[in-house]
């Protein structure tokens, strides 16, 4: 029995010292003000983050779009070029570590911190660029988290989309996955599963996946402590649901097999903010490139043009009876 103890004790501080810290991206010293360059945003320790850009020839309204997990700017191609022959002016931007942001950093967790920063820096480019025009931010998945987060830390838009957001932190995870990911992070912090053998259906939209899945600039790997520091900002758009203040369109669907819809209803019910939810029972997570996207952009539109009309696809749900499921 002692003989046994000693080796677990062994092998505890094994593991122990194999330890190392989930890294994150290091903010740069900042050189300059952040300023549009083209199709670049460039931030104040000069990283550039490249932008899709859709303008509208008479703009009634400005969007900001902050994409998902191991996506790009690319997650918006289809409905960027729609909102702008609809008359709103939609910007999507590589956040740090995806997409054609620098090689060397990319894959790399940037922090909860830095991406609500540059969202911010972003966003007030464009509220300068666009003068009086109102802009709205869309957040979809991990963006949706950043946008939670930067809500709560600042961020004033005239309101906010948050499409299927991720919100499946900490809080919502039970006992043996919370300890599997924390270890694996601290100890295999660079190794980077591919997800394809959980047999997870993120669309309906076959040719969407496998267009993702033939662009390079999709990330198919996902480092543990890349995993880490999302679960963490999960966790803090969670945190951040009953601090928010402005406007909400909430979006989710009952196909979704990525957030799941327990720790979703709960987050919805603890917004305080004015707040209205659309709840598609064929949306999938990637509802705005789904077979039915357009019934969720019409319904996107109709509320950036005005918070008060009813979403034309008829799938508003009240948040009370939402909380009961």
């Amino acid at each position: 029995m002692r003989a046994m103890r000693a080796h677990l004790i062994g092998f505890a501080l094994l593991v122990l010292a194999a330890c190392a810290s989930p890294q994150i991206q290091e903010l740069g010293l900042a050189i300059n003000e952040p300023f549009l360059e083209g199709d670049t945003a460039v931030m104040a320790d000069g990283a550039r983050l490249p932008m899709h850009v859709w303008t509208a020839k008479k703009p009634k309204a400005v969007i900001v779009a902050v994409h998902g997990m191991n996506g790009y700017a690319q997650d918006f191609a289809l409905p960027g070029p729609w909102f702008a022959a609809n008359g709103i002016s939609f910007y999507a931007y590589d956040q740090r570590s995806f997409g054609r942001t620098a090689k060397e950093k990319r894959g790399l967790w940037p922090g909860g911190e830095v991406m609500v920063s540059d969202l911010k820096s972003i966003h007030a480019l464009l509220k300068k660029k666009h003068g009086k025009l109102p802009v709205y931010v869309v957040g979809l998945s991990m963006g949706g988290a950043v946008t939670m987060k930067a809500l709560d830390n600042g961020l004033a838009p005239d309101g906010a989309v948050l499409v299927a957001p991720a919100v499946w932190g900490w809080r919502a995870m039970n006992p043996f996955l919370k300890s599997t990911l924390w270890i694996t992070a601290h100890v295999a912090p660079s190794y980077a599963p591919t997800g394809q053998s959980l047999d997870i259906w993120p669309s309906d939209n076959i040719e969407v996946l496998r267009a993702i899945g033939r662009d390079p600039l999709y990330q198919s790997k996902t480092r543990t402590e890349t995993i880490y520091g999302l679960v963490t900002l999960m966790d803090d758009a969670y945190d951040a649901a009953s601090r928010l203040k402005s406007p909400i369109l909430y979006l989710y669907g009952t196909k979704d097999q990525l957030v799941p819809a327990t720790p979703t209803y709960d987050v919805i019910g603890r917004i305080k903010a004015p707040k209205r939810v659309a709840v598609y029972k064929n949306g999938w997570h990637m509802l705005l490139r789904d077979k039915q996207r357009k019934v969720v952009w019409k319904d996107i539109a109709a509320w950036v043009k005005n918070r008060t009309a009813p979403l034309p696809s008829g799938e508003e749900q009240k948040p009370k009876k939402l909380a009961q499921k």
